[in-house]
């Protein structure tokens, strides 16, 4: 579901607007060493660290924000990609802070041992009576409402008059600005709200058992081609499409990693290729498919409908 998240931010601001971004794993990475950082080094409550690495991520989203006015295409693209290289590089020269390659200790839990201990109470008649079964649980649903939340905000913007102009402005800029629209605040805002709900998703991962802070998990460049990849495959400019790919992306990776199946042919297993097969499975996937799953299903779909109810010639 935090895939899911991530992704979004980046649909939000690339598949709409068009402004590639190829490095969204900097604003995850803001959101997520500045929560942590207020949380171990400050004592920090975890939710007003979270608050705080939203709002840091958000302000950097608005500064990315005006290249974008006078860049577009691989220009653009090419600065996004810089600025987590950048980013990587401090982690590394201040590691007395950021902790270096090596990464942070995980920071405090969102919810307090108490809190867990109440609503465990609540679970235990259900049959879940261990602290890790409560625990998960918990977790699990919190995430959910996260994952829900922001796929509502996202859906909510595309499908007003904001996600109409952004539209136009990855159609046709020139039309937007022809007809007496500023695009530029819109392209701002694009890379502020992005940023800033990208760093709220990494502030909140470092902050639950399954993420911490270090640069292979919130910060590295491949998460950054992971985002892209899911977002295409998903189908680009629908939210809908990265937030269900992002799920999909993570069980189907992990089957094949977790594959013991043997390949005759070259004397290994799909576990051991995994990483191979599956980006040959997502190259399909764009050849075949290259507007993305979703928007496939949803034409399928529609062509379904529509020929149950045409009716049938006598």
């Amino acid at each position: 579901m935090f895939l899911g998240m991530f992704a979004m931010s980046w649909d939000y601001v690339s598949g709409y607007t068009g402004q590639l971004s190829f490095g969204h794993s900097m604003f995850f990475g803001i959101g997520g060493y500045t929560a942590a950082v207020l949380n171990l080094q400050l004592d920090v409550s975890p939710v007003i660290a979270i608050l705080v690495g939203t709002i840091f991520a958000g302000v950097v989203g608005f500064a990315l924000g005006f290249p974008a006015l006078r860049l577009r295409g691989p220009y653009l693209a090419l600065i996004t990609l810089i600025a987590p290289l950048v980013l990587m590089q401090i982690v590394n020269i201040f590691p007395g802070v950021l902790g270096g390659d090596a990464g942070l200790p995980s920071p405090d839990d969102v919810l307090s041992d108490g809190i867990v201990e109440t609503i465990g109470t609540t679970l235990a008649p259900l049959g879940f009576e261990s602290p890790f079964e409560q625990e998960v649980l918990v977790y699990y649903y919190l995430t959910l409402l996260l994952f829900l939340g922001i796929y509502a905000l996202f859906f909510v913007f595309t499908r007003s008059y904001v996600g109409t102009i952004f539209t136009a402005i990855h159609e046709d800029e020139d039309a937007v600005l022809s007809a007496g629209i500023n695009a530029a605040k819109f392209k701002i805002f694009a890379f502020t709200m992005s940023g800033a709900v990208g760093g709220f998703a990494g502030a909140a991962f470092v902050h639950v058992p399954v993420g911490d802070p270090l640069p292979s998990e919130i910060l590295a460049l491949t998460l950054s081609i992971e985002v892209v990849i899911i977002s295409i495959v998903g189908g680009m400019g629908t939210i809908t499409g990265p937030a269900i790919a992002g799920i999909g992306y993570y069980f189907v990776r992990d089957a094949l990693q977790t594959s013991d199946v043997g390949i005759p042919i070259l004397g290994t297993t799909v576990g051991h290729v995994s990483m191979v097969l599956f980006f040959l499975l997502a190259l399909l996937v764009l050849f075949f498919l290259p507007k993305g799953v979703v928007p496939w299903a949803t034409e399928w779909s529609r062509d379904v409908l529509e020929s149950r109810e045409s009716p049938t010639p006598s």
